[in-house]
């Protein structure tokens, strides 16, 4: 079945008009016809609404209203995935699978050993092409809002940002030797509470970055004997906190 985002705007009543891109994916890519029954979402909330298709203009598609759902598909962590900048196209992928994952919010951060450099329109248009792809593994995967992508930040930004809009703040560090604080800590974490997790780029934090943070109340943790790439840390993460809050069998 179909899953879209709309702007509240477009529900007049018991009615929807679908416009945008999503018009040509309806008539020309699935070819749904009347009476076919389209998943909708404003984003805003984690009710889903089931449309089915009335007709076609131009322009838009019209449908009624047949019932509306509330969906419990978010994770009961608010993660916010402060990530940073990889190389090649890796943030494409991180985005992806973030969001696919249950991440609420994705901060790209600018570190001192990432390669990537982005500044002025280059970020501005990055960033947009983060969004997109946000928007898309949300439609893809049923989320109830679609996670925001930030503009880059600098590591300093980032924990600042950190330190002020989130409870829980960890570091997955390959130094930190496993002592046991690592369980301890994820099992610390509480349902309704907000998360940071930082990863670092290729080649990982820089010292002074790992102190900076610690100072701040960032913890280090350990994720395990082996070294991750970027692109699989922060997926780790995620996924532990699915086993816990999720599947019932933490």
């Amino acid at each position: 079945m179909l899953h879209i985002f709309v702007d509240p705007s477009q529900m007049q009543g018991d009615l929807l008009h679908v416009s945008g891109g999503d018009v040509n994916h309806i008539k020309n890519v699935l070819r749904l016809k009347p009476g076919d029954e389209i998943s909708v979402r404003t984003g805003q909330d984690e009710r889903e609404y089931r449309y089915g298709i009335e007709a076609f203009t131009d322009s838009e598609v019209i449908c009624r209203l047949r019932f509306v759902k509330e969906a419990d598909v978010e994770l009961p962590v608010k993660v916010y995935l402060f990530q940073g900048l990889p190389k090649a196209d890796k943030m494409d992928l991180i985005v992806q699978k973030a969001v696919e994952l249950g991440a609420a919010q994705i901060i790209p951060v600018q570190m001192r050993r990432s390669i990537v450099k982005l500044d002025g329109a280059k970020k501005a248009k990055r960033t947009q092409r983060w969004q997109t792809i946000a928007e898309a593994a949300a439609k893809q995967s049923r989320r109830a809002v679609v996670p925001l992508v930030r503009e880059p930040m600098s590591m300093e930004e980032a924990v600042r940002f950190a330190v002020q809009n989130t409870e829980t703040r960890l570091l997955p560090y390959e130094l930190q030797e496993e002592d046991g604080s690592t369980r301890e800590l994820m099992e610390g974490i509480r349902e309704g509470s907000s998360l940071s997790i930082f990863i670092g780029p290729e080649g990982g934090f820089e010292p002074g970055e790992v102190e900076m943070a610690r100072e701040a109340g960032i913890l280090p943790i350990s994720l395990g004997r082996r070294i991750l790439r970027t692109e699989t840390a922060a997926m780790v993460v995620l996924s532990w906190l699915i086993y816990r809050f999720e599947t019932g069998l933490a």
